[in-house]
């Protein structure tokens, strides 16, 4: 990519959009294009044509998306995989016909199959059932990739799919309804040590593992892909390490200052009960992941105090 490129960011306003923009304004790229969901509905694919139609669009960061936690996921499966589905055959599909130069597509972990070996690898997708609650959306971004690799066999496009690993960091979702492990840990344990409650609980049983990266460092993952010649379709991007919830736990409640104690309900779902990716593929390009966890869930802690409301918190 060159600095004056025309580089449209799907998604600009998202967890993941808003760090690939702030990750291309801080490498000196000076033609980054975005649209608000009233100038241009992704769900809508006359829409999305028309819009193009307007543009001359060099690279595309699709990284719009509908995303959610667990309770979600299974809550919203209709809206996860129709969604998720138009969103991403429109934007592919207008970027080939429009003839970008590249396009990268962010799927998830989610992707691989519920008892995968582990750590999971790009080739281990499709050999078996997905995590039930989640299949809708997992469903949808497999599509996503397979559209991607379809596209480069036939007509020799240059597009890849990341898939990151879980991800949290400035600009999350905070909603308890809908928010993913780490910002609901946060505001919950937040308001527990904001009222001086002595316990706070968390669902299921904390035992299961998982691996998560700061959204920065996938956004750095992101601009260095695009701008590396590879021969892969797929790629996986993660740091590499894994924490039960459990620990999770501790780190948000050490970071946040609450000293109550943490209760487990077994009762709720655990979801997939270990996720972790081989990223052997993008480390052989020449990247690593630079935040630590602890580092992470400090500077997103101190985001979320100077950026929401405390009266929600």
């Amino acid at each position: 990519m060159h600095k004056n490129d025309a580089i449209y960011v799907a998604g600009h306003n998202g967890l993941v959009g808003s760090a690939i923009v702030r990750r291309l304004k801080g490498e000196g790229f000076q033609n980054i294009v975005t649209c608000t969901r009233q100038a241009c509905d992704l769900t809508n694919q006359a829409s999305v044509n028309t819009w193009f139609d307007k543009q001359t669009i060099d690279y595309v960061f699709l990284a719009a998306a509908k995303v959610g936690g667990i309770h979600a996921n299974d809550t919203y499966r209709a809206e996860f995989i129709y969604d998720n589905l138009a969103i991403q055959t429109n934007v592919i599909h207008a970027a080939y016909q429009h003839k970008a130069k590249g396009l990268l597509f962010l799927g998830s972990s989610c992707i691989y199959p519920r008892d995968c070996p582990q750590p999971m690898r790009e080739e281990h997708l499709l050999t078996a059932p997905l995590e039930p609650t989640n299949e809708p959306y997992a469903i949808a971004k497999i599509a996503g990739l397979k559209m991607i690799e379809a596209y480069n066999a036939q007509y020799n496009t240059q597009y890849v799919s990341l898939m990151p690993t879980n991800l949290y960091g400035i600009n999350d979702n905070f909603d308890l309804n809908t928010s993913h492990v780490i910002p609901a840990l946060i505001r919950k344990i937040h308001r527990a040590r904001s009222t001086g409650s002595p316990s706070v609980q968390v669902w299921g049983t904390g035992k299961p593992q998982r691996e998560f990266l700061l959204v920065d460092d996938l956004a750095e993952a992101c601009v260095f892909c695009m701008q590396h010649q590879h021969k892969y379709d797929l790629i996986n991007v993660g740091s590499g390490e894994e924490v039960t919830i459990a620990k999770l736990a501790e780190i948000i409640a050490k970071v946040v200052g609450y000293q109550g104690k943490i209760e487990f309900d077994p009762t709720m779902p655990d979801g997939t009960p270990r996720k972790l990716l081989d990223t052997s593929r993008i480390r052989s390009l020449g990247w690593r992941p630079k935040t630590s966890l602890f580092q992470g869930i400090s500077a997103t802690y101190a985001w979320y105090l100077d950026h929401l409301d405390e009266k929600v918190a």
